[in-house]
């Protein structure tokens, strides 16, 4: 809408009567509201800390904490920082959310796609774990785990032998693991460089085949190459393999707790409960045409789905699959439940010695923050990256 002007150069009737004022405007009125809010909520915070005679700031995470940690993947005693013991939260938070969300995509996806199985005991399973596992709370699932499931288990001295390669019992589960140290470091870094070389190397090989409608040989003997050196360096790394001693327990594994393996069985199977529904709608989502084409040219129902289906059912499953990723991750503070060392837990026991929940728990907040902000960009660029691209 054009402004007239009047006589004076500036017609206020006219100015009423535009979009573009109002539209600029409303969003004024609500900058302005939103500032309002925060400066009233941080006068009041700043007179009620004044009144208590508190001075809010962060200088405290440089005091001795005085309180240990039952697990920490970097090494922590008591007497180091509460901000060294927040740190050790977090990267345990961390173990937890990534093994959870590899884990739960697992999980999920087996049962999405199980639930268009031809045999019928199959699609009954998964099903039932489905409406099962989607309407129980998740604080009793996790109750479940850590008493009736790996708290049934044997005493230390009746532990469970796993081939040899693992042992339950009710203190955690110890599996054959890469011995710590440089060697194994670096030769898990050098897997995951090998792993990304083969996805561009397959997107290559993809592209030689689309567009120029070649065999991509080439592509496939480099990606077999890259696979075989990453197999190499995977038996490489000097696994240490668990031997039971005299009496009960373990040796020369890796020990998860019970606190750790509880949690990470609740989040798992109770997340991807979630994502087998969002798989499963994905699915779907595509046309039956295109399962009807497939089966045309003689491919099996696993090709089908396989090298059809459940490429394009990307499209439809990744951005909803972002909010349980999130889900989990924030989900993961419920492990304080069952006395897991994560970041809440050792954040609560902070502000309860130092007196500043404040300041903690604005800690709290941006540590999830960025969490989840880090989880939603991969999975928006992985979003983009399946998107269907116009020629």
């Amino acid at each position: 809408m054009t402004i007239e002007p009047s006589r004076n150069g500036f017609n206020p009737a006219a100015l009423l009567r535009d979009e573009r004022f109002w539209k600029i405007a409303f969003q004024v009125i609500v900058v302005a509201i939103v500032v309002g809010i925060f400066t009233f909520l941080i006068g009041n915070l700043s007179g009620n800390l004044e009144r208590q005679g508190i001075d809010f700031g962060f200088g405290f995470l440089s005091n001795q904490a005085g309180f240990s940690i039952g697990e920490s993947a970097v090494q922590y005693n008591p007497q180091d920082a509460y901000g060294k013991a927040l740190f050790v939260g977090l990267l345990n938070t961390l173990i937890l959310v990534v093994a959870g969300i590899i884990l739960a995509t697992l999980v999920g996806t087996a049962a999405g796609i199980a639930s268009f199985s031809t045999n019928w005991l199959v699609y009954k399973i998964s099903r039932a774990y489905v409406g099962l596992v989607r309407n129980i709370p998740l604080l009793l699932q996790l109750f479940f785990w850590y008493f009736a499931v790996y708290g049934g288990l044997p005493s230390p001295v009746n532990q469970i032998d796993v081939f040899g390669l693992a042992y339950l019992n009710n203190r955690g589960v110890y599996l054959f693991w890469p011995a710590n140290g440089p060697r194994a470091w670096i030769g898990l870094a050098a897997i995951a460089v090998g792993a990304i070389a083969a996805f561009f190397v397959w997107r290559w090989r993809t592209h030689v085949r689309v567009e120029k409608g070649e065999p991509g040989k080439t592509q496939s003997y480099i990606l077999w190459a890259i696979l075989a050196v990453m197999l190499v360096i995977f038996l490489g790394l000097g696994w240490q393999i668990p031997e039971p001693v005299e009496g009960g327990g373990v040796t020369g594994a890796k020990r998860f707790s019970r606190e750790y393996v509880a949690s990470l069985s609740a989040l798992v199977f109770y997340t991807g409960a979630f994502i087998a529904e969002i798989v499963r709608a994905g699915i779907q989502s595509v046309s039956k045409g295109q399962w009807e084409a497939a089966r045309s040219v003689g491919l099996v129902n696993g090709l089908v789905m396989r090298l059809v289906v459940f490429p394009q059912a990307m499209r439809v499953i990744i951005p909803p699959l972002n909010s349980e990723f999130m889900n989990l991750a924030k989900n993961s503070s419920l492990a304080f439940a069952v006395a897991y060392p994560e970041i809440y837990a050792v954040a609560n026991t902070t502000y309860n010695q130092t007196g500043r929940p404040v300041e903690v728990f604005l800690v709290l907040m941006a540590t999830y923050l960025v969490i989840n902000l880090i989880i939603s960009l991969a999975m928006n660029q992985l979003n983009q990256a399946v998107q269907f691209k116009e020629r």
